[in-house]
């Protein structure tokens, strides 16, 4: 009995000072605890994900109401809900993990593109293989104040399934020309010189995926110019159209999206060395690391 009296006494004074915070404005009610939400589904063990269906309900998520109790009776606040994906293993935290918000709904309901597109893009698993994901909806109360941290979080059972996702549409079309080249302001590119030797032609690995292995010299700091940045062109000495980024100052070096024509330089390495780039057009994104 003493450990069991010890262990509630611990959380309900935890609750009482984790919670204190979420006082209701201009009252003295508190927030005092909540229930573990139960996640179910449609469907079991396996999602069948196929194109001729794309438009189809995949599948429908549904979890019981956490029932946040305060002391003057049960929550009426708006809940938010985050329907977590991971593959089984990870545990929800792996790098690829996607999230999609409900607010304040007790279900949701995918298509077979929605779906696809979250595994297959989101999730980069690979096409026509069959993969072990995991969901689970997390539920809190929203911040009173904005960047507070959510309040009383509380996790769901966890729900397997297997997938085979489907090669959808890519994020940005691929070129017509099959070819991409790299141009730039770096010397060793040519100092924006076009049309580029063969050297600065990318080799073409998938339909949707283009690489490139090349020695810079790296960006100046000192210059204010475009002498550090690069644009990659589908047509080598035609500057008709570009592959390009939103905004040069707010585009990472690695893992930044990219599309045709956009506005802006893509920014280059500040370090010298060899660099190998990867222009995924099934993701939408770019990716630069040093070898």
């Amino acid at each position: 009995m003493k450990n069991l009296f010890n262990k509630s006494s611990f959380l309900l004074i935890g609750a009482m000072v984790l919670l204190g915070a979420c006082k209701k404005e201009g009252t003295n009610v508190y927030l005092l605890t909540g229930t573990s939400p139960v996640l179910s589904a449609s469907l079991s063990d396996s999602i069948p994900l196929n194109s001729a269906n794309a438009d189809s309900n995949a599948i429908t998520f549904s979890w019981t109401n956490p029932n946040y109790l305060f002391t003057d009776g049960i929550n009426s606040q708006n809940v938010t809900y985050n329907l977590e994906f991971d593959s089984v293993g990870a545990n929800f935290s792996s790098p690829t993990m996607q999230t999609v918000q409900v607010s304040p709904g007790l279900s949701t309901n995918f298509t077979v593109t929605a779906l696809n597109s979250l595994i297959a893009n989101g999730m980069q698993l690979a096409f026509g293989q069959t993969h072990n994901i995991q969901v689970r909806v997390i539920c809190f109360i929203a911040p009173y104040t904005s960047g507070s941290a959510n309040i009383y979080p509380l996790n769901s059972n966890t729900l397997n399934f297997s997938v085979t996702p489907y090669a959808p549409p890519p994020v940005v079309a691929p070129p017509a020309s099959g070819t991409l080249v790299l141009v730039g302001g770096d010397p060793l590119l040519g100092a924006w010189t076009n049309p580029v030797p063969a050297s600065q032609q990318f080799t073409q690995v998938s339909p949707t995926d283009y690489q490139l292995t090349i020695a810079l010299s790296g960006g100046n700091p000192a210059n204010s110019n475009a002498d550090d940045q690069y644009l990659i062109l589908p047509v080598n000495g035609s500057w008709s159209h570009k592959y390009a980024c939103n905004n040069t100052a707010s585009q990472p070096f690695s893992g930044g999206s990219f599309g045709l024509d956009l506005s802006d330089n893509f920014p280059g390495p500040t370090a010298a060395g060899t660099y190998k780039f990867d222009v995924n057009f099934q993701s939408g994104i770019i990716t630069v690391t040093q070898q």
